[in-house]
């Protein structure tokens, strides 16, 4: 109760700061599980260049097993925002065990699916006679602890608007330190190479996924836990994948992008371009995961204040991520471009790779300050519950229109071509999204202004 009238009393600011700080923490970290290994694996001994692009071969997988850990994470999260500003109490506990138990399905026929098929997907994905090795080295391992990633994924995005923020961001943050020591011993102690990287993150991811079902099983939690809310229910899946439909689709067309893009860049690049692609797919994530930290720790208070038609505490929400999404881009921005060199060095120093990767960054993440707008606009969209105008923004800026830019530009500019078609794309995107999302501010302040009305002209009459 004390967590639910903070969300709908207390400043809109601090609220921000409380909840968002955590997920950014967390955001980062996770995405430190891949950047980091990508950073140890680009400096093996010799093979390291070949190394990284085989990692990059797996980013869709990668991507895929994210998508799912979002699609009920994000979907179980905004669903009990929602439910506890309708004062739905017990649907919003339901909830949890619901979580659990599609993590424990999909994460066992994802792990099944993708080991049966592997050969052929990462063939597929664009994986030459010379990195298919390095990509199924990796890949396997992580594969087998893809239940442990959703569910730690998932459980993660409860326990934040379960009133827990700061939990949520110290299981990440051990997981994350857990990784790093585990990658350098694994990797240049044991001599495992990369399939010491894909161990050294599913033991990681172990550890958090098992700390996040303690905190429920041992009754800490507001939420309580009970066994009988293990029991599948339609309706609450509905509700969840509703939600989460809109990020998995976004995960999922990025992964299709990336497809698109991995043998776009064995064409027009060769096999380090590939690599060159993973290092700038790193690279952007570390730059955007505040933003999605920024994001998800708006949508409680966004969630809440809408369910509880407080409106404006709601949209004064949005406006607040979408500044500070804009400033944090706006210097990663400035930062890329005056220094690719010492950043990309971070994941391998080859001169060929570099050469190709730095000017691959500069151009690609050309358009980065803007973006925060779109990412933040369609999550704004998402938190109101209008999961399918959600989805479509989502659609809209990574496969509308970046997969035919991508298809339709390297036939013109070669590699170049490549690089470009992001930036174009997320212009596009940003300038529909923000139209989208002022008219259904305006459609909303409408219809409360109606509201109020009818309200205020019932209490003269009486």
């Amino acid at each position: 109760m004390k967590n639910e009238n903070m969300l709908a009393t207390a400043p809109i600011g601090k609220l921000l700061i409380k909840y968002s700080i955590p997920a950014i923490i967390g955001m980062i970290v996770n995405a430190l599980y891949n950047v980091v290994d990508r950073m140890f694996i680009g400096h093996l001994p010799e093979v390291g260049s070949l190394a990284i692009t085989g990692v990059g071969l797996t980013m869709p997988i990668m991507t895929i097993i994210l998508a799912f850990g979002m699609l009920i994470g994000i979907g179980a999260a905004s669903n009990i925002s929602i439910k506890l500003g309708q004062g739905k109490r017990k649907e919003a506990e339901k909830i949890i065990g619901n979580v659990i138990t599609l993590s424990l399905i999909i994460g066992v026929t994802l792990s099944i699916l993708g080991i049966i098929f592997g050969n052929n997907i990462l063939n597929l994905f664009g994986a030459s006679e010379n990195t298919l090795y390095y990509a199924k080295s990796y890949i396997y391992i992580i594969l087998g602890g893809t239940t442990f990633s959703i569910l730690a994924f998932a459980l993660n995005n409860t326990i934040r608007v379960d009133g827990n923020p700061r939990l949520a961001a110290t299981i990440m943050v051990v997981g994350c330190l857990t990784n790093i020591i585990l990658d350098a011993v694994f990797i240049f102690k044991f001599n495992l190479g990369i399939q010491g990287a894909a161990l050294a993150t599913v033991i990681s991811q172990i550890i958090t996924s098992v700390w996040a079902l303690e905190y429920y099983i041992s009754g800490k939690s507001n939420l309580k836990f009970r066994k009988s809310s293990l029991k599948l229910d339609k309706k609450l899946i509905g509700v969840i994948f509703a939600i989460g439909l809109s990020p998995f689709m976004m995960q999922i067309a990025a992964s299709l992008v990336q497809v698109i893009a991995n043998n776009s860049l064995k064409v027009y690049g060769g096999d380090l371009a590939i690599g060159a692609m993973a290092t700038i797919s790193s690279v952007n994530l570390l730059f955007l995961m505040p933003v999605f930290g920024i994001d998800q720790g708006s949508q409680p208070i966004i969630g809440f204040n809408y369910g509880a038609k407080q409106y404006d505490r709601a949209h004064k929400a949005v406006k607040l991520s979408m500044m500070a999404a804009t400033a944090i881009l706006t210097v990663s921005a400035i930062v890329i471009q005056i220094f690719p060199e010492a950043i990309i060095g971070m994941f391998n120093k080859d001169a060929e790779l570099m050469s190709i990767s730095t000017r691959g960054v500069r151009i690609y993440l050309l358009m980065l300050p803007i973006i925060g707008i779109a990412i933040s606009g369609s999550d704004y969209i998402l938190a109101i519950g209008k999961a399918k105008l959600a989805m479509s923004l989502s659609i809209l800026r990574q496969i509308i229109v970046l997969i035919p830019i991508m298809i339709i530009l390297p036939k013109f500019l070669g590699l170049d071509g490549v690089w470009i078609a992001q930036p174009i794309s997320d212009i596009i995107a940003t300038i529909i999204t923000a139209l989208i999302v002022i008219r259904e501010m305006r459609s909303i302040k409408k219809l409360d202004k109606n509201e109020n009305e009818i309200a205020h002209s019932r209490i003269e009459s009486d």
